[in-house]
């Protein structure tokens, strides 16, 4: 991805702009990944990847459409045109996953909406980077989820295929399986996962970068310690009680984490190479200096 373009309309010397748009749900948001001082209270992987980008290349732009709790629907509603009007480089989705964890779902229905998105985003030209979907960690009850993911993520790879898209099979990544790589909720991303993650798009994009993905898990975590049969139905109990119950009130009621929430860059932003997306909120709130 790095290396600029001559733009001949605007004269010599004169590079194009390079703009990544991140379009999708909560695992592209960041949730999972709580830093106060960015927009919506988190950082996430497509933020990373973004700092990356312009510290290797000073000049890249960065768009953050996605919005947790939101289904394919919404992104195709929400979030499309406003992608394909800002003209964009790189694009990265994720969508499809809260269908996949809605019992109503029919995967083939779901595929084809997925495939007329990925058809109008590939018109832009951009690179294009799809991801098939974890088996999230979501036991006893993953087992309900996972034959309908495998069939969304064969989808998945397929379209990618069929549009010369590329794809990060995330499905397919050794470390998560470590719970540590997810966060309370068991169905987001840890800070760890969620820095793993952005080493590897990093390295499917081929940019220079200084995550080493592999000593996370060494550098970070001490080692597991074993929990007796008690501590593990403890641990369960507080789990339902804490995140299955409210998660299921709120289908009850039809609403969304999402549903107060807007974009956290919503708007093309200049990565600062030093400092990145932090250092640009800090130099906004402190206003123009002299």
């Amino acid at each position: 991805m790095t290396g600029s373009a001559a733009d001949p309309s605007s004269g010599e010397g004169a590079t194009t702009v390079r703009l990544y748009v991140a379009l999708g749900d909560s695992f592209t948001e960041g949730v999972g990944d709580p830093d106060p001082r960015l927009p919506n209270g988190v950082r996430g992987w497509a933020d990373r990847v973004a700092e990356r980008l312009a510290k290797a290349e000073p000049g890249w732009q960065y768009a953050n459409l996605a919005v947790r709790s939101k289904r394919l629907r919404d992104v195709v509603a929400d979030q499309l045109d406003s992608a394909v009007r800002l003209h964009p480089t790189l694009i990265t989705l994720y969508a499809g996953g809260n269908d996949v964890m809605d019992p109503g779902t029919e995967i083939g229905s779901l595929l084809d909406d997925y495939e007329r998105l990925v058809a109008a985003l590939a018109k832009t030209g951009a690179t294009i980077l799809l991801f098939t979907g974890y088996d999230v960690p979501l036991y006893p009850v993953v087992w309900l989820f996972r034959r309908r993911n495998h069939a969304y993520n064969d989808g998945v790879r397929r379209i990618a295929e069929k549009y010369g898209a590329t794809l990060v099979d995330y499905w397919t990544f050794e470390g998560y399986e470590d719970r540590r790589m997810w966060s309370a909720d068991r169905l987001h991303l840890s800070k760890a996962g969620h820095k793993a993650l952005a080493a590897r798009v990093l390295d499917v994009l081929a940019v220079h970068h200084s995550i080493n993905a592999k000593k996370i898990k060494a550098k970070k975590f001490a080692p597991l310690e074993s929990r007796s049969t008690r501590r593990w139905l403890i641990d369960q109990s507080l789990w339902v009680r804490d995140w299955v119950v409210p998660l299921l009130h709120r289908k009850i009621r039809r609403v969304t984490l999402g549903d107060w929430l807007e974009p956290r860059w919503p708007h093309p932003v200049e990565v600062p190479p030093k400092g990145g997306l932090r250092r640009l909120v800090r130099d906004r709130e402190a206003g123009p200096r002299g």
